[in-house]
């Protein structure tokens, strides 16, 4: 075990290589940092923040040589605590290093591919894409916002876009540390850099490759191109995305930070030309399904997303979900990591005061939402009164004409209807539902009195299952003040948030909730990968035993030991899932 002067000694040698100032240990400044957005908190000897990929590489050396955990971090808007530490019995010191300073990328082959960098967001990539009519893998408004790309990549995150699936990549750059503790760096790029680690790291943050060094290997692809066929399979009893699939945990692809990403090449996508949005209410369940059904097992173009929401998440997202909206619909998704920052110092001071309530940020901002007046659309509106369940599709070219007959002819039915949103409509309702995620939250720390906790859970239910709308036994019921259902409906993916009432346990009720969804045939977590809150299956657990044979990066991930080299067992014991092209 690391003793005060060994930690200390390793604080001063990361002083040395990124600047006394980008080496926080304060417990107020690195608050911020150790502290999940949801979930996840717990100590740490310090946040790193390298300015270059070779900065980055010298602190995981001297890590390593310390004998510390390695927490990766990029814009920490996980929901799970997958980039947090989780308690304080880690046996050594953590250090989290955060890569948000090391910003950039690199567009290759007229744009239809990219090499990013760490810090680089969605929005820095969706930006840099739109002069050429192109866009991301997911993009604003199907994930968090100032979400990074490396997130979405190391937790097989997204798939809200039908078309896509989860983010995936076998094309990276990245340092692993082998049974024996030695520090290697991988390129599997596809691009020659030199053989020298730090020489490849300078040339691969400058950009400083040309085409002919670039090598286009068939058998290494930078995107899920199976996933749409994949999504058609509507009567296979599997789910069609979760994080723990094997066929989509590849080295860094599905890693949760066992490995460090250093680069990702990663294809991109053409926008498109001209989209339409479809709003649809009953209060049948089967209906949506029938309808799902339809549309993936006939159309002849899939839609671009397909979204859900009960009237329940409808209603609670309109009050607790208001500032949101308001923020991104006049100030942009561009102006908000800012905003969050500012409101996490606004919290960090009130607690250090002491003279203001819990969340103080959060109910001012609850308070100031109520001046507003009303902020969504009547026909929306009229249909919230109508129908318990929502449906927004959105839809392009050829399936926009496929889509209105088949609607027409459909609706208005006993149980629901159907409309065509203006584009107004249609860029409110999707913004409303992106909203629902972060309402159950705002519920929560506005009426701490009467709430215990929130139970989050996000599912794969599977293709083949048509009785998808839960009902709950009652002795479950019970104990739930809200429930929240939303999701993308296509692929079976559901978030379920259920506000717990005070004085129940959320664990156990989560453990009766699994024990159900285990009945179903459902896979757990689907996007927001494992973290500190879900146990990972042994398929994902050997993924990251290959990958991280010594356990010295983000261990304790997905409830597995903290322990140097995996507890008593030996570090070779469980040899991982046996992808064919693994890292050696």
């Amino acid at each position: 075990m690391t003793g005060p002067t060994q930690e200390a000694a390793l604080i001063a040698a990361l002083a040395a290589i990124v600047g006394k100032a980008e080496v926080l240990t304060d417990p107020a400044r690195t608050a911020r940092f150790r502290t999940g957005m949801r979930f996840g908190n717990g100590p740490v000897a310090a946040v790193v923040r390298p300015g270059t990929l070779v900065e980055q590489w010298r602190v995981l050396q001297a890590c390593i040589a310390a004998g510390a955990a390695v927490i990766m971090q990029a814009a920490n808007t996980g929901l799970t605590g997958g980039s947090t530490p989780d308690g304080d019995d880690y046996e050594r010191p953590v250090v989290i290093v955060n890569t948000m300073r090391i910003t950039g990328l690199h567009l290759i082959d007229e744009g239809r591919q990219v090499v990013c960098l760490p810090g680089t967001t969605l929005y820095d990539l969706e930006r840099a894409l739109a002069p050429l009519g192109r866009e991301p893998h997911s993009v604003i408004g199907s994930s968090c916002i100032g979400a990074s790309v490396f997130g979405g990549i190391c937790n097989n995150s997204g798939g809200a876009l039908i078309r896509r699936g989860p983010a995936y990549t076998e094309l990276a750059l990245f340092a692993r540390v082998d049974a024996a503790g030695q520090l290697h760096l991988v390129n599997h790029l596809g691009i020659r850099l030199g053989g020298d680690p730090e020489t490849i790291l300078d040339r691969v943050q400058r950009g400083d490759f040309t085409s002919a060094d670039i090598s286009h290997d068939p058998s290494r692809v930078a995107s899920d191109h199976r996933y749409a066929e994949h999504v058609r399979a509507i009567d296979a009893p599997t789910p069609a995305r979760f994080n723990a699939d094997p066929g989509r945990l590849f080295e860094a692809s599905g890693s949760a930070g066992k490995v460090m990403l250093l680069a990702a090449r990663l294809d991109t996508f053409a926008r498109d030309a001209d989209s339409a949005v479809f709003y649809i209410g009953t209060n049948d369940p089967a209906e949506l399904e029938d309808l799902r059904r339809d549309m993936l097992g006939h159309f002849a173009t899939l839609p671009i997303s397909a979204e859900y929401m009960h009237r329940d998440a409808f209603d609670i997202a309109a009050v607790y979900g208001k500032d949101s909206f308001l923020a991104i619909r006049h100030l942009g998704t561009d102006r908000l990591p800012a905003l969050y920052a500012a409101k996490a110092r606004v919290d960090a001071v009130a607690a250090k005061l002491r003279l203001f309530p819990r969340h103080f940020s959060d109910r001012i901002m609850q308070a100031a939402s109520r001046l507003f007046p009303n902020h969504l659309p009547q026909r929306m509106l009229d249909y919230r009164d109508r129908f318990e369940h929502h449906l927004m599709l959105r839809t392009s070219g050829d399936g926009i004409a496929e889509t209105r007959t088949y609607l027409s002819a459909k609706f208005p039915s006993a149980t629901g209807d159907a409309f065509e949103c203006t584009p107004d409509e249609g860029a409110k309702a999707f913004l409303h539902r992106f909203a629902a995620a972060g309402a159950a939250i705002r519920y929560r720390d506005v009426h701490s009195d009467t709430v215990e906790d929130i139970v989050a859970l996000d599912i794969a239910l599977r293709r083949d299952e048509r009785d998808w709308f839960e009902t709950l036994p009652p002795a479950i019921e019970g104990q739930i003040l809200r429930k929240l259902y939303y999701g993308h409906f296509f692929c079976h993916v559901l978030h379920q948030d259920y506000v717990v009432a005070k004085g129940h346990d959320p664990v156990a009720l989560e453990e009766a909730m699994l024990a159900l969804l285990d009945a179903r045939g459902a896979e757990y977590p689907a996007e927001h990968n494992v973290g500190h809150l879900y146990h990972a299956k042994p398929t994902l657990t050997g993924h990251y035993r290959a990958l991280d044979p010594c356990n010295c990066m983000n261990p304790g991930i997905g409830k597995t030991t903290k322990r140097p080299h995996w507890g008593s067992e030996r570090p070779d014991a469980h040899p991982g899932n046996g992808h064919p092209h693994e890292s050696a």
